[in-house]
C-alpha cells in the first residue's frame, strides 16, 4: 500500500486544478457581459439625445479683440454627457439577466427589460437578484476603470464599439468574435 495515492486525493487535487480555470470564466464572462451591455446602454442613451441639441465648449475668456474662443458642439457625445451617463448606467444593469449557452456553457447577459415596451423572449434566462447586483457591481468597476477609453470610443460615432472597446482595448471579451452583434 505504499507508494500508492488514495483516489480521493487524486480526485480532490484535480477538483482543486480545475476550480480557478472555472471561477476565471465565470469572472471573465461576467465582466465581458457587462462591458458589453454597459457600451449598449451607453448608445442607447446617446442615440436619445435630441440630435439638434448642442452644448458650449472651449473657453469663456474674453480676447484681447473682444471675442470668445467658444465652439457649439452635439451634446450627445460631449464629455459632459458622457460622463453624466457614466455617473447613473450600470443601475441599468438590473434590467439584465443571464443567459447560458448550452454548447459551450459561456454566460451571457442580455435584456429581460426592453427599452421600447416589446414583449421579450427570456426563455433560458436567469433573471435574480444576485445576477443583477454582480452584473452592476462589474459595470461599475469597468465604468471607473476604463472611463477614458469609454469617453475616447463613444465620443465620436464608430461602428463596433462593443468589440473595439471590450475585447481589443482591454481584453475583458477573450471570445467576442463568437458573439453576436445585437441591437436594443
Amino acid at each position: 500500500m505504499r507508494g500508492r495515492i488514495p483516489p480521493a486525493l487524486c480526485l480532490a487535487v484535480a477538483l482543486a486544478a480545475l476550480l480557478p480555470t472555472a471561477c476565471a470564466r465565470r469572472s471573465q464572462d461576467l465582466h465581458c457581459g457587462a462591458c458589453r451591455a454597459l457600451v449598449d446602454e451607453l448608445e442607447w442613451e446617446i442615440a436619445q439625445v435630441d440630435p439638434r441639441k448642442t452644448i458650449q465648449m472651449g473657453s469663456f475668456r474674453i480676447n484681447p479683440d473682444g471675442s470668445q474662443s467658444v465652439v457649439e458642439v452635439p451634446y450627445a457625445r460631449s464629455e459632459a454627457h458622457l460622463t453624466e451617463l457614466l455617473e447613473r448606467v450600470c443601475e441599468k444593469m438590473k434590467e439584465y439577466g443571464e443567459k447560458v449557452d448550452p454548447s459551450t456553457h459561456r454566460k451571457s447577459y442580455v435584456r429581460v427589460i426592453s427599452h421600447d415596451g416589446t414583449k421579450m423572449d427570456l426563455s433560458g434566462v436567469k433573471i435574480d437578484g444576485d445576477v443583477a447586483s454582480s452584473l452592476k457591481f462589474a459595470c461599475e468597476s469597468i465604468a471607473e476603470e476604463y472611463e477614458d477609453e469609454l469617453i475616447e470610443f463613444l465620443s465620436h460615432e464608430a461602428d463596433n464599439v462593443k468589440d473595439r472597446l471590450c475585447s481589443k482595448r482591454t481584453d475583458l471579451c477573450d471570445h467576442a468574435l463568437h458573439i453576436p452583434h445585437d441591437e436594443l
